[in-house]
């Protein structure tokens, strides 16, 4: 029985770019995609590049149901949609959410932009789902379905970008990704959406090291990720947005430092799975 699955799969945990090559072996190259199952109905976090590999799964398992939602528009989080093949189903139907952007540009329009000539050959009618567009404002909390909370708010990212807390059979899963912090504060909206989560997933692009040349660029540290699931007494830390150029071996070194600190860290791979 699947009613009371809450499974967190990861389909790309890399930022930026995709990679691949030898040194990018164990963690993977695909850019953000998260697919989080709540009992029988699916969820796809971001269409980085590793969503045409869970598009292909959730059509051999035979999901006719499916929720998209953005954290925001950025390449490395959108560049997989047009390959993602329950698109061209017409037996799916699929929902696609976004706030980010709320009164400047629909979910709609941010779709049909980025998929049409010049930048793609095809334009996105071409779609044979039954497709949805849901838009949002930050602070909304989201119900796509019955029983499942999804709380929102802003995160510190240039052109925006929206965090997620998903309340799910008494436990909570919250994606806080990309965001700066500040040196020495903790962000009182991000301690909103992870306050005793039972798994944060968290950006992690930089060290504290690497922040005095990277400020601006709108990303964090596993330093900082460790502050806040210490304040927030959430149950793991998942390290997540891994820098394009970051080797497997250096990954394993920031996941060792983190567990000294927080003991229930672990740095993110892709097609890892999580059950919460």
């Amino acid at each position: 029985m699947n009613d009371q699955v809450f499974r967190v799969k990861f389909w790309g945990t890399r930022g930026s770019v995709s990679v691949s090559g030898p040194e990018f072996v164990r963690y993977g190259g695909n850019t953000a995609c998260i697919e989080v199952q709540c009992g029988n109905r699916r969820l796809i976090f971001d269409t980085g590049s590793g969503v045409r590999q869970a598009g292909e799964a959730l059509s051999r398992e035979g999901v006719e149901q499916l929720d998209i939602i953005y954290t925001h528009s950025h390449y490395d989080h959108i560049i997989g949609l047009p390959y993602f093949t329950p698109l061209y189903n017409p037996m799916m139907s699929v929902r696609l959410w976004s706030g980010h952007l709320a009164g400047q540009m629909t979910t709609g329009q941010m779709i049909k932009q980025f998929m049409r000539p010049p930048w793609f050959p095809i334009e996105s009618d071409i779609c044979q789902a039954c497709i949805n567009f849901q838009d949002f404002r930050t602070g909304d909390t989201l119900t796509p379905f019955e029983k499942v909370v999804i709380r929102t708010d802003k995160l510190n990212h240039p052109g925006g970008c929206v965090g997620y807390r998903i309340e799910w059979a008494g436990r909570v899963l919250a994606l806080i990704f990309d965001t700066e912090h500040v040196d020495g504060e903790l962000d009182p909206a991000v301690l909103g959406l992870i306050q005793d989560a039972d798994l944060v997933v968290y950006d992690c692009t930089y060290t504290e090291d690497e922040m005095p040349r990277r400020f601006g660029y709108g990303h964090s540290t596993w330093q900082h990720g460790v502050k806040l699931a210490e304040a927030a007494k959430i149950g793991k830390l998942a390290l997540f947005h891994h820098a394009p150029s970051r080797t497997d071996d250096e990954i394993d070194e920031f996941e060792r430092l983190a567990k000294l600190r927080f003991e229930q860290t672990f740095a993110a791979r892709d097609f890892q799975v999580i059950d919460l």
